[in-house]
C-alpha cells in the first residue's frame, strides 16, 4: 500500500507562485519598490501613503496583499528547497522544514501586519 504525499501541495503553491510572478511581479515591484520611492512617477498620478493605507485597509486590498505575499514565500521556499537538493544538501526533511517553515512564519507576519492596520 503506498503512502500520500503532502508533494502535490507544495507544488500547486510553487507553480501559482511562478504565475503570479510571472504576470505581475516585475510591474509591482517596479512600481511600488522603484518608482514610486525614486519619485519617477508623475507627482499628480503617484498614490499618497494615505491613498495606499486606504487600500491597504479594504478588504479586497489585504486580500491582494495577502495573495501576493503568500504565493510569493511559498513559490521561493520551493525553488529554495529544490535547488538545496540540486547543490547536493540532500538533508529533504530538515530542508524542507527550514524553506517552508519561513514561508510559513512570512505568511503569518503578513497576516498579522495586515490586521494591525485595520479596517
Amino acid at each position: 500500500m503506498s503512502t500520500r504525499s503532502i508533494q502535490p501541495v507544495f507544488w500547486l503553491l510553487f507553480g501559482a507562485g511562478g504565475m503570479v510572478s510571472a504576470l505581475i511581479g516585475a510591474a509591482f515591484v517596479l512600481v511600488t519598490g522603484i518608482a514610486l520611492p525614486l519619485g519617477l512617477l508623475a507627482p499628480q498620478g503617484a498614490p499618497t501613503y494615505d491613498a495606499v493605507l486606504a487600500f491597504c485597509q479594504h478588504w479586497a486590498g489585504k486580500a491582494f496583499v495577502f495573495a501576493i505575499v503568500f504565493l510569493f514565500l511559498w513559490h521561493g521556499a520551493h525553488r529554495a528547497c529544490h535547488c538545496l537538493h540540486d547543490l547536493g544538501i540532500h538533508a529533504k526533511k530538515a530542508s524542507m522544514f527550514a524553506c517552508y517553515g519561513i514561508a510559513a512564519f512570512g505568511t503569518l507576519a503578513a497576516a498579522v501586519s495586515l490586521i494591525r492596520i485595520g479596517f
